[in-house]
C-alpha cells in the first residue's frame, strides 16, 4: 500500500530500523527493470527541484526523511506546491518508532517505541509495522506550502500548512490535490489513521486560513481528483477505493452537487493483466480540459512495483465515459533520482498547472524528492488512440 512510505523496497526491514540514511539506500543494489514505453517528459535540468534538506522539521528534535507528491496551483502570479513532509524523531539502533498525533498529550504527539526484539512486533513491510493487533506508519506526514515567481526554483515556508487533525488523521495528511474555483481553493487529501486511510478535504481563499470539511470518501480511499467545473449541474470527482479480498485498486468516479456530499459511484478504470498497470492504479491531479476530453494523467504500477504515468480521456459531457487509455506509459523512471531512493522505480504525480498547450507536470521520485516536468498536451492527446 502506498500511502505509506520508508526506504527501498528491497531493503531488509531489520537494517531500515536501525538506519535511515539516503546514501545507504541509494548505494544498494536495485534491480534494473525495463518498461516498453515513448518517455514524453521533459525534465527540469534542476531535478530536484526540492530536498529534504530545503525544508525545516517542524520540530527541532525530528528529521524530515523525504518530500513527496505535491499538489500545484497559481496564487497572485505565483505557483503554489503543497508538499508532503515526511518527518519523525532520529531512529535509535534496535528499536522502532513512530510518532502519533495525541490532542490529549502535553505536546500533542506521542511516540510509540518498541524493542526491535519483541516477539510481538511485526514489519511484512518496511513501510509499516504491527504491534498487538495494531498497523503504524514508520514516520508522520503534513502538508507544507512551497513558492515560486518561475514555477522552477521553490522556497517551502518555514511551518506547516496543514497538520493531521481529529481521530481521522492522527497518523498524518497525505498527497493533496488542488483545484481552483471563482476565488476559493479546494483541497483533497489523504487522512490516514488506525481507523483507516480515508479522503479528507479543507478550501481557502488565502493559503493562510483553511476550512476544513472533513471526511469525504470513507475508508478505504484515497486518490481523490476534482474536475474544477460543474457539468449538468454535479461536480465529478475521480478517487480510488480499495478491495482487500474481492476487487483491487481501481479508478472509479462519482458526483456532486456541492462537493461535500457524493453519490452516483461507478469503477471507469480497472489494472490490466501483464501491462504496465497490472498490479494498481490512481488518478493523479484533476482532469485537463481539452478540445478531445478530459485529460487525466494517473499512476499505473506493474508486478514488479515500478511507477509509471499514463492517460485517461474522458468525455467532455458525460466523464463517466472513457474514450481512450495509454498502452503504455508516457512517462517512467528512467533518471537516477527516480530509480533508487527510499522507494526505488517511482514517479508519482498529485500536481500540475497548465499554461496553453504546455503542462507542467510537479511529481515525487522515489518517494524522496520533489521533481518537475513539462508535456505537450496536444503530444499527449495523440498518443491515444
Amino acid at each position: 500500500m502506498r500511502y505509506l512510505f520508508g526506504c527501498s523496497r528491497h531493503m531488509q526491514a531489520a537494517f531500515y530500523f536501525t538506519s535511515s540514511s539516503p546514501a545507504l539506500v541509494s548505494a544498494m543494489k536495485v534491480p534494473e527493470r525495463g518498461v516498453h514505453m515513448t518517455d514524453l517528459a521533459k525534465r527540469f535540468e534542476q531535478n530536484p527541484i526540492l530536498r529534504p534538506e530545503d525544508v525545516k522539521p517542524s520540530r527541532p528534535d525530528w528529521t524530515i526523511e523525504c518530500l513527496l507528491n505535491p499538489g500545484a496551483f497559481r496564487y497572485r502570479g505565483r505557483t503554489g506546491l503543497l508538499l508532503r513532509v515526511a518527518e519523525r524523531p532520529p531512529q535509535e539502533s534496535g528499536w522502532v518508532s513512530t510518532p502519533i498525533l495525541d490532542p490529549g498529550s502535553d505536546e500533542g504527539v506521542r511516540i510509540v517505541r518498541i524493542s526491535a526484539d519483541d516477539p510481538k512486533l511485526q514489519y511484512p513491510d518496511p513501510r509499516i509495522f504491527r504491534y498487538e493487533g495494531i498497523t503504524y506508519l514508520t514516520t508522520l506526514s503534513h502538508l507544507r506550502l512551497a513558492w515560486s515567481d518561475d514555477g522552477t526554483h521553490f522556497t517551502a515556508e518555514a511551518m506547516p500548512a496543514l497538520i493531521g487533525e481529529g481521530p481521522h488523521e492522527t497518523f498524518g495528511v497525505e498527497d493533496s490535490r488542488v483545484i481552483q474555483i471563482g476565488s476559493e481553493y479546494y483541497l483533497t487529501f489523504t487522512a490516514v489513521s488506525d481507523r483507516g486511510v480515508a479522503v479528507g478535504a479543507a478550501r481557502t481563499t488565502d493559503w493562510k486560513h483553511f476550512d476544513r470539511m472533513g471526511v469525504i470518501f470513507p475508508p478505504h480511499n484515497k486518490d481523490c481528483a476534482i474536475l474544477d467545473q460543474k457539468i449538468g449541474g454535479n461536480f465529478y470527482a475521480l478517487h480510488r477505493p480499495s478491495g482487500v479480498e474481492i476487487g483491487g485498486h481501481y479508478i472509479w468516479i462519482a458526483r456532486s452537487p456541492d462537493l461535500l456530499h457524493w453519490g452516483g459511484h461507478r469503477c471507469i478504470a480497472m489494472t490490466r493483466p501483464g501491462m504496465w498497470d497490472s498490479r494498481r492504479i490512481g488518478a493523479g491531479a484533476a482532469p485537463i480540459r481539452t478540445d478531445a476530453g478530459w485529460l487525466e494523467i494517473y499512476h499505473g504500477v506493474d508486478d514488479a512495483g515500478i511507477y509509471c504515468l499514463g492517460l485517461l480521456l474522458l468525455d467532455m459531457n458525460d466523464p463517466y465515459k472513457v474514450l481512450a487509455r495509454s498502452d503504455t506509459p508516457v512517462m517512467a523512471p528512467t533518471a537516477e533520482y527516480e530509480k533508487r531512493g527510499f522507494v526505488s522505480q517511482v514517479v508519482f504525480t498529485n500536481g500540475h498547472t497548465v499554461d496553453g498547450d504546455r503542462l507542467t507536470l510537479y511529481y515525487g521520485a522515489a518517494d524522496s524528492v520533489v521533481c518537475g516536468a513539462t508535456f505537450s498536451i496536444q503530444q499527449l492527446l495523440a498518443t491515444l488512440k
